[in-house]
């Protein structure tokens, strides 16, 4: 219900993402991290059903061969935590540690194994924009759950849950454009599409 975002030099030092979720057991710890993992499929349907805002299977084994990673973890109804680090995809043992339940997932130094790559990357403010923009994206699909956002050390947004996909429009395009939104719907046979379009009056001029 809640998913805090940190970053520093639009990521490139550091990306933390905290959350108070399921958390994860202490002997899957390791394994949330290897190629192709995932706890999200359980059958081959279960992909037209994913649910959950977690990372993709492969990306965490990606990000941990390319920084260094702390992820600490502890289910709910666990009395400790448990936590890994992993650098450049060397992973150490699985410790106890104390933590409230939940997941913090915490990459700093992004590319400091692969100079050429983290050259590649654009100005801090750039890359910022672009967390931003994500973070804005997950923000507006997911309007009942509570969301911060902090960029070097400044909290730039602080979003409660809210009931209806139009509050969380008012907060990033104004209360105009949301007050003039028309809800769209329609069905053909599986497809269910829904949502909101702008009214023509709020036409801007952006390349976004």
């Amino acid at each position: 219900t809640r998913i805090d975002v940190s970053v520093e030099r639009g990521g490139k030092d550091l990306v933390r993402v905290v959350d108070n979720g399921r958390g994860i057991d202490p002997e899957d710890l390791l394994l949330a991290f290897l190629p192709h993992a995932t706890s999200k499929l359980q059958s081959a349907e279960d992909l037209f059903r994913v649910r959950t805002l977690g990372f993709r299977g492969e990306a965490l084994a990606a990000i941990a061969e390319v920084s260094r990673v702390r992820c600490q973890s502890r289910p709910d109804d666990a009395p400790e935590g448990s936590e890994i680090t992993i650098e450049a995809g060397v992973a150490s043992a699985v410790i106890p540690t104390g933590c409230p339940p939940g997941t913090v997932m915490e990459v700093r130094n992004l590319f400091f194994n692969t100079p050429v790559r983290r050259n590649f990357l654009k100005s801090d403010t750039t890359e910022a924009g672009h967390v931003v923009e994500t973070f804005l994206r997950i923000a507006l699909a997911h309007p009942t759950v509570h969301l911060t956002f902090r960029s070097g050390g400044r909290l730039l947004h602080d979003l409660p849950p809210v009931t209806g996909l139009r509050e969380r429009v008012a907060v990033f395009f104004g209360r105009e454009l949301a007050e003039s939104l028309l809800w769209v719907e329609s069905r053909v046979e599986s497809t269910h599409l829904w949502g909101y379009v702008a009214h023509p009056s709020q036409s801007r001029s952006s390349t976004k």
